[in-house]
């Protein structure tokens, strides 16, 4: 409640980019003060005794979870963060996305609000310090007990100004400089916001990017690194069956559904947030049906309560995804809604 009243007299007058900027600096600065760090865990960020297997249809990630919501790429593009996002209670973090250069992103404003439908839309544009900076980032992280703790994946995206035919390198760069200190990667070829890239989903040009980057990953890691692959929710159903087989034919470990969507009427940019959730359940239920109880599926789009995640989690999908919901729930929803969930669905 002082969260909600502090949202709708403050925070809705900032600019949306700013205010997330600042908050996310606040994340990280209270997760380096060691009694700060553990009173708002123990206050928000608790989460259920015992970890949960990431692998409940089918094909694991590179270890069990302490929660079944994570947090979706596009928060701490470049890994800044990880630890205050884990005090708050989320079970894994996703970082990025991530490109092999770094870039400004697309012009501001490119940030909205739109708290009438819990919604957020936005055209960022891959704005990221780069491959480079990420993988130096997680790497401090690792060189900490605490920090080796933390289940992390890296979301990696396409440079703006590297042409199309010169996405499968580009990928591949990025690949073999975060891998190392990644527990998953996920190939993002569904951003609304990068022109051309959803282009990549498409069988032809998506699977040389994916068998660059399993390689790539693979070796700058020295181990099988999870491979998942981020799909829009505005495919067409063949599409995504197609992506789905091709998940199949390459062994990768799965997919995260969905992205955001440009199926509105309310300007440029994607769209997340509770809107949204209708048709990720749909593309969730299909992949489920196509891949059979192997490849893992993160679930994400609009889930901003208990009763969204069940329907998530019956949909098939074996681990879900967060943003827009911590953004208008605050810093206690996401440890709140993963000890729901250890009660409601224990460890198997």
């Amino acid at each position: 409640m002082l969260y909600d009243l502090l949202y709708k007299t403050t925070l809705t007058r900032i600019d949306p980019e700013l205010i997330h900027d600042v908050c996310l600096r606040a994340i990280r600065t209270t997760s380096r003060v060691p009694i700060l760090r553990d009173v708002v865990r123990q206050a928000w960020g608790r989460r259920p005794a015992f970890p949960v297997p990431s692998s409940g249809q089918g094909g694991p990630l590179a270890r069990p979870v302490p929660g079944l919501l994570g947090l979706a790429a596009g928060m701490d593009k470049d890994g800044e963060a990880i630890e205050g996002l884990d005090m708050l209670g989320f079970g894994f973090i996703e970082v990025g996305t991530v490109t092999a250069r770094g870039q400004e992103g697309n012009e501001p404003p490119r940030m909205w609000r739109h708290p009438q439908m819990r919604a957020i839309r936005n055209r960022m544009g891959f704005n990221n310090a780069g491959a480079d900076e990420a993988a130096e980032s997680l790497r401090r992280l690792r060189s900490t007990v605490r920090g080796r703790s933390i289940v992390v994946g890296a979301n990696i995206g396409k440079t703006k100004t590297t042409p199309l035919e010169g996405a499968v390198e580009d990928y591949r760069y990025s690949a073999s400089r975060v891998a190392r200190w990644a527990d998953y990667l996920v190939v993002n070829v569904s951003s609304p916001n990068t022109p051309g890239l959803r282009s990549l989903q498409s069988v032809e040009a998506l699977r040389p990017i994916l068998a660059a980057v399993r390689q790539a990953g693979d070796a700058a890691a020295g181990r099988r690194v999870p491979l998942l692959v981020k799909i829009a929710p505005d495919l067409a159903d063949e599409d995504i069956d197609a992506v789905a087989d091709l998940v199949l034919e390459m062994g990768l470990e799965g997919v995260v559904a969905t992205n955001t969507t440009i199926d509105h009427d309310l300007g440029e940019g994607g769209l997340s947030g509770s809107p949204l959730l209708p048709r990720a359940l749909e593309v969730v239920r299909r992949l489920r049906r196509r891949l059979g109880e192997g490849p893992i599926i993160i679930g994400v789009g609009g889930i901003s309560s208990i009763m969204d995640a069940e329907l998530m989690l019956d949909a098939g999908a074996d681990l879900l995804q967060a943003y827009s919901a911590f953004v208008y729930n605050g810093p206690a929803w996401p440890g709140r809604i993963n000890r729901a969930l250890s009660l409601l669905r224990p460890a198997r």
